[in-house]
């Protein structure tokens, strides 16, 4: 049985993958940003197990993981919550910026340096889910981008450091895919909200499970998922 923590598990793309990495049996680590979160997730997924820490203050999350009881071997560690806040340059304040950074890219990089000897262990597979934002920077986007332009970075290097440890390290650049996120952009576009036109989170789920299934011999680096015809 296979031991997965996954951050945002809660709704999207995260849900998907928790709910069928879950109904094959395998055993979950979900994370939550503190304990009225993880009380629910524990209900939404039975047998699951909980860690309570907040990434938007990753400086704490090893004093908060330190009195609470983790595994001994982690099998993937799932990288998929995110927070976005769109303004121009002009217009965001340090705190908007530092908000962003802190979750999307610091605190990954924490929950990595500290879950790295179990993924050693277990030989291990860490996944970054991205964003094509990671790849392209739009107008609007800059912090946005910023962030997980540098969680390329950390996967990039990340990937170098530990093939020789048998850790594999994948980085994932979905489209815009319908879940409270992508809601919550149009709305801050101004822009009216059709989930019908944008991947299902399902979808994106299918494509990490290729990653996290696929026979040790090969390796996927980076995996970019785009809005298909219906």
């Amino acid at each position: 049985m296979a031991t997965h923590v996954i951050t945002g598990a809660g709704s999207g793309i995260g849900a998907a993958l928790a709910r069928r990495l879950h109904e094959r049996g395998d055993d979950l680590v979900l994370h939550a940003r503190d304990a009225a979160r993880a009380k629910e997730l524990a209900a939404g997924f039975p047998g699951a197990r909980t860690l309570v820490g907040d990434l938007a203050e990753p400086e704490r999350l090893s004093w908060a993981f330190s009195h609470q009881s983790l595994p001994d071997r982690v099998d993937s560690l799932l990288h998929i919550a995110g927070v976005v806040d769109l303004g121009e340059v002009g217009e965001l304040s340090v705190k908007t910026w530092r908000h962003q950074l802190n979750v999307n890219l610091i605190a990954p990089a924490e929950l990595t340096r500290h879950f790295l000897p179990q993924l050693r262990v277990a030989r291990g597979h860490v996944v970054f889910v991205n964003s094509g934002s990671g790849l392209n920077a739009n107008a609007s986007w800059s912090a946005y981008a910023a962030s997980k332009h540098g969680l390329k970075a950390l996967a990039d290097s990340l990937r170098l450091e530990e093939h020789g440890n048998g850790v594999r390290v994948t980085s994932v650049y979905p489209g815009r895919t319908a879940s409270p996120m992508q809601e919550k952009v149009h709305r801050q576009e101004g822009k009216a909200y059709d989930a019908g036109a944008w991947i299902e989170p399902e979808s994106v789920a299918t494509a990490i499970l290729m990653a996290l299934d696929l026979p040790r011999d090969a390796e996927v680096n980076d995996l970019t998922v785009r809005p298909g015809t219906r």
